[in-house]
């Protein structure tokens, strides 16, 4: 690494540029998709879309630049400061990294001096990941004119990020020190900002499509939002809008079979519909935990405790074991009160209050708990509330695991009435539960028991255990402690 000396100092800054560097991809489609769905909704997702041939058309005679202001002005005119960043900070960062390049990010990483990220995505689109990430110092991108409060969708001076402009911000910010570059040696047309600088690191062309694996992330990525569930380039966005008419279809068809077919064939009506559900018994298999036992319930109901996956999981144990189960939960939509197939009772957030409910729900019937408090999408556990181990002595807890090809079935800033909903829409949603063997309750105390049990269940599907909780979740991707959201 080269190095300046500055009044006895040593200066040693690290630059490189985030889209064909960073990013395996030099394709930028997707983000601004992305942004244009969840900051500006579905009209101007499919405005981008529509226009997407004229994109091609104005790269391909060489106006790269045009075609960028036209993405940026269609993804972003008209839409407040708050919800760009809000996108930026909760959605974005799953597919940046998805898309990290491996040997870029290692030598990137590996410099102690000044870093700094050079971008022709609006820096408002780009800086909460690269600072939350990869500990960026200086994010240089493409600046946004704004009026009032919202993006005017124009590009302030001194224009799109681009060639030797690049350069000349860099230099600006970190004046005498000298720039070392990361960047690819290939033949790409415009290599300017890796000629210009001092020193620099081509990456070997036989190196540059490798992403970055899961294990190595700079920072575990447990929390993100959006409905999206692969990239969204043009043809798999045209494929989400052709799927849409019949996704809905499929997903009211789903919900039928859940409320009218008995439980004995709602797994074959489920089958039927695309839906697939595996459940799996212990081998020592209890009278109480069976579907085998359905006309023979214990006089004391049972209570199943399980890790939250969507709003659907105390549905899924009920089509397993083929008896009615209460859910309860913390907030609830009408909608989803309407197209559920089993009983559902909220509760208060008061301890007391919430005890007595559990207690006598359960005294009547099953009850299911996700003591999570939350969904989370990722292979995490979120920590376990207590308060399920303080009301009954034996306890059932089951793993769950959820899988949907295009859309998620969770959201913090969306409208979380339709979440069921979209989860039902995938082409082969999948719900897979493991029955693990009756916990009974011994001279422990319940945070132990809660413990205990969220780490049997993050054994049996291979999830690490944490101690986020909903709070967590809500403030690093919304800014608030998600007590009044309504499902």
């Amino acid at each position: 690494m080269a190095t300046a000396s500055h009044g006895g100092e040593e200066r040693r800054s690290i630059a490189c540029e985030f889209e064909g560097a960073l990013l395996i991809s030099r394709r930028l489609f997707a983000y601004f998709m992305l942004t244009a769905l969840e900051a500006g909704g579905p009209i101007r997702a499919l405005t981008l879309l529509l226009i997407f041939p004229l994109l091609w058309l104005l790269e391909l005679v060489g106006l790269e630049r045009m075609a960028l202001q036209l993405m940026i002005f269609v993804s972003t005119a008209g839409l407040r400061v708050d919800d760009l960043k809000a996108v930026a900070k909760s959605t974005l960062p799953r597919f940046y990294l998805e898309d990290l390049r491996q040997r870029a990010y290692q030598v990137f990483s590996s410099y102690e001096g000044k870093k700094y990220v050079v971008s022709c995505i609006p820096r408002i689109m780009v800086e909460p990941f690269l600072k939350e990430f990869l500990d960026v110092d200086h994010v240089i991108g493409t600046e946004l004119k704004m009026f009032k409060d919202c993006s005017a969708g124009l590009v302030a001076s001194p224009g799109v990020m681009v060639g030797a402009r690049r350069l000349d911000a860099v230099l600006s910010i970190t004046e005498d020190a000298e720039v070392i570059s990361v960047g690819l040696d290939s033949g790409l047309r415009d290599q300017t900002f890796m000629l210009l600088c001092r020193e620099r690191c081509p990456i070997p062309p036989e190196e540059n499509s490798s992403p970055l694996r899961r294990k190595d992330y700079p920072k575990p990525l447990i929390f993100h939002d959006g409905r999206l569930v692969a990239h969204p380039t043009p043809l798999d966005f045209l494929a989400v809008i052709l799927w849409l008419p019949l996704g809905v279809l499929s997903a009211f068809s789903r919900i039928l079979v859940g409320i009218l077919l008995p439980y004995k064939m709602g797994l074959v009506g489920s089958a039927v519909t695309g839906f697939r559900i595996r459940a799996q018994f212990p081998k020592a298999q209890h009278a109480v935990n069976t579907p085998t036992s359905v006309g023979t319930p214990n006089r004391r109901g049972t209570l199943y405790v399980c890790n939250h996956r969507t709003l659907l999981d105390p549905v899924m144990i009920s089509t397993a074991i083929q008896r009615k189960v209460t859910a309860v939960t913390y907030s609830l939509s009408r909608f989803s009160e309407v197209i559920s197939p089993i009983p559902t009772v909220r509760l208060t957030r008061d301890r007391f209050k919430d005890g007595a409910t559990m207690r006598s729900l359960l005294s009547h019937g099953d009850l299911a708990v996700c003591p999570e408090g939350t969904t989370c999408r990722e292979p995490y556990l979120l920590r376990f509330s207590p308060l399920f181990a303080e009301i009954t002595d034996n306890i059932i807890p089951v793993a769950v695991t959820a899988e949907g090809s295009m859309f998620y079935g969770t959201t913090v800033r969306g409208h979380k009435w339709l979440d069921s909903l979209f989860f039902l829409m995938n082409p082969r949603p999948c719900y897979q539960l493991c029955f693990l063997e009756t916990i009974t309750r011994d001279q422990r105390s319940s945070y132990e028991i809660a413990n205990g049990i969220q780490q049997l269940i993050g054994q049996a599907i291979g999830f690490e255990c944490t101690n986020f909780t909903r709070k967590d979740k809500y403030q690093m991707l919304a800014s608030h402690d998600g007590a009044d959201t309504r499902r």
